[in-house]
C-alpha cells in the first residue's frame, strides 16, 4: 500500500479539536453502552478510552488513526465476573487479559504473524465469538421485557418496556441500515436517544401508571410505580467531579474465566488493523507493525481495566468516519482522547447515563449481541473452513454445546465455566485432535 494523502502523518495542530471531538461522538454511544450494562462507571470508561487511545499512539509512534474504547466482547465476562466475584475481583481478570495480548504482541515479534492463525484459528476463535453473544441472549431478553438482567424482579410494566425495547431496537436497525453520512455512524447512540425519549413521554402522559394498574400485583414483584426515568441523581451530583476509579483485587478464577476470552477478540485486532490500512492506503501491520499495534492495544487494555474501566479495543465506527471524513492525521485521535478525559471529569454525564431505563438498553441488546453472533459465523464462513469434516465438527461443538449450556468445571475452591471454559476446550482440542487425512 502507500500513502493517498499528504495529511496521513502525525501533525498536531489546533484546527483538529472540532474534528476530534465529532470522532469522539460517534464512538460515545458504545464507548458508554458497555459501562452501563456491566455496572462499571462512565466517567471512568471515558477517562480510560482516553489514555489507552494516547498510549496506543505513543507504542504505535502515532502512525494508526484508531480510537480506542471500550470492548463488546467482554460484556459477558464482566457481567458474570461482577455477579459472582465482585468489579475489583473482575478488573484482576481484564488486567489478565490485557497482558495476554503483550504476550500474543511478543509471541508474534518471535515467530511471525502466521503464529496465531495456526494454533488460533477461525474453527476456534468462531465459535468462541457466537458463545460471548448467545450466552447473553437471556440478559437482552429480560431487560427489553422490564425486568432486571437475571430476570429476577420487574422494573417496568411488560407492555411499556416492550414499547421502549421496541422504539430502542427499530431506531438502531433504521439507522444502520438507512443512515446517510454522519448518522450511519451513530445507530446505538441514535437508539439510545430514541428509546430515553419514548420513556420520557411515557412518563409525562402517565401511561407507566395505567399500564402498571392493567396488572396482577403479585407478577410484577418488586416494581414499585416508579417514573421510568427520575434526574434526582443528575441534580445532586457536582459538574466537576473526579471519576471513581476502581483498584483490581487478585482472584485466580476471574483471571482464568476471562484470559481465554481475550483470544477471539486478538484475533479481531487484526481485521480492525488491515480495514483502517484499506481506508488510509497504508500498510499498518508492516509500519508500525502488527505485533506493535497488539501490543498497545494489551497495554491500554491492562491500564484502563487497573483504572475500573472496560478493556479496550480499536473502534469500526471511528475508522468509518475516518473514510467517510477523509482526515487521516493520526493527530485527530489524540484530540479525541482528550476531550474523553475532559468529559470524564464532569460528574453530571455518568448520573445522567445512569438514568437510562433497562428497556432502552435491552432493545438495543437485542440487536448488539445478535451482531456479536452473527460476526463468529461470518469469521468461520470466511475462513473457508469444511466443517463437515469429524475434527471441525467436534471442536465446533464442544464450543457451543459447553459455552452455551454453561458447562462448569471445580476443583476445589478454582471454577471455570461457559466462555472461559469453552474457550480453552477449543484451544486444546486443536492442539491434541489429529489433522485431517486431506490435509
Amino acid at each position: 500500500m502507500s500513502e493517498v494523502t499528504p495529511n496521513s502523518n502525525y501533525q498536531f495542530r489546533l484546527g483538529d479539536s472540532l474534528l476530534g471531538a465529532q470522532m469522539l461522538f460517534v464512538a460515545f454511544g458504545a464507548l458508554v453502552l458497555v459501562p452501563i450494562l456491566t455496572g462499571l462507571d462512565p466517567n471512568v470508561a471515558l477517562f480510560t478510552a482516553g489514555i489507552g487511545t494516547l498510549l496506543f499512539q505513543v507504542i504505535t509512534k502515532g502512525k494508526v488513526p484508531v480510537f480506542l474504547a471500550s470492548s463488546f466482547a467482554f460484556i459477558a465476562p464482566i457481567i458474570y465476573g461482577v455477579q459472582t466475584w465482585g468489579i475489583p475481583a473482575t478488573l484482576c481478570g481484564l488486567t489478565a487479559a490485557g497482558f495476554m495480548y503483550i504476550l500474543l504482541s511478543l509471541a508474534i515479534r518471535f515467530f511471525g504473524a502466521g503464529f496465531l492463525h495456526r494454533y488460533l484459528p477461525a474453527v476456534v476463535t468462531g465459535p468462541v465469538i457466537m458463545v460471548i453473544g448467545l450466552v447473553l441472549a437471556p440478559v437482552a431478553v429480560h431487560m427489553a421485557m422490564g425486568r432486571t438482567g437475571d430476570g429476577s424482579a420487574w422494573l417496568v410494566p411488560e407492555k411499556t418496556a416492550m414499547i421502549v425495547a421496541g422504539v430502542s431496537l427499530v431506531t438502531t436497525a433504521l439507522v444502520a441500515l438507512i443512515g446517510k453520512g454522519w448518522l450511519r455512524l451513530l445507530p446505538i447512540l441514535c437508539g439510545i436517544v430514541a428509546g430515553y425519549t419514548t420513556s420520557f413521554v411515557l412518563d409525562i402522559v402517565g401511561y407507566t401508571a395505567s399500564v402498571q394498574a392493567a396488572f396482577d400485583p403479585g407478577v410484577l414483584q418488586n416494581y414499585t410505580g416508579k417514573a421510568l426515568i427520575t434526574f434526582a441523581p443528575v441534580a445532586e451530583k457536582a459538574w466537576l467531579a473526579m471519576p471513581v476509579f476502581v483498584l483490581p483485587e487478585w482472584k485466580w478464577e476471574a483471571i482464568l474465566f476471562i484470559v481465554p476470552i481475550a483470544i477471539a477478540p486478538a484475533i479481531e485486532h487484526f481485521g480492525d488493523i488491515l480495514a483502517i490500512g484499506s481506508v488510509t492506503g497504508k500498510d499498518y501491520v508492516k509500519d508500525p507493525g502488527i505485533e506493535n499495534t497488539m501490543l498497545g492495544d494489551g497495554i491500554a487494555t491492562s491500564v484502563a481495566s487497573m483504572l475500573g474501566g472496560p478493556p479496550n479495543t480499536t473502534y469500526s465506527e471511528v475508522s468509518g468516519a475516518v473514510a467517510l471524513t477523509k482526515a487521516y492525521n493520526p493527530a485527530i485521535m489524540t484530540w479525541a482522547a482528550l476531550v474523553a478525559i475532559l468529559l470524564s471529569f464532569v460528574g453530571k454525564i455518568g448520573a445522567l447515563l445512569a438514568t437510562i431505563p433497562a428497556p432502552v438498553m435491552g432493545g438495543i441488546m437485542i440487536l448488539l449481541f445478535g451482531m456479536i453472533t452473527v460476526v463468529g459465523i461470518n469469521t468461520l464462513v470466511k475462513s473457508n473452513q469444511d466443517l463437515t469434516t469429524p475434527r471441525n465438527l467436534i471442536i465446533v461443538a464442544v464450543i457451543l454445546v459447553c459455552g452455551i449450556g454453561g458447562m462448569k468445571f471445580t476443583a476445589g475452591s478454582f471454577a471455570i465455566e461457559k466462555i472461559g471454559l469453552a474457550g480453552i476446550l477449543g484451544l486444546l482440542l486443536n492442539l491434541v485432535l489429529p489433522q485431517d487425512k486431506e490435509k
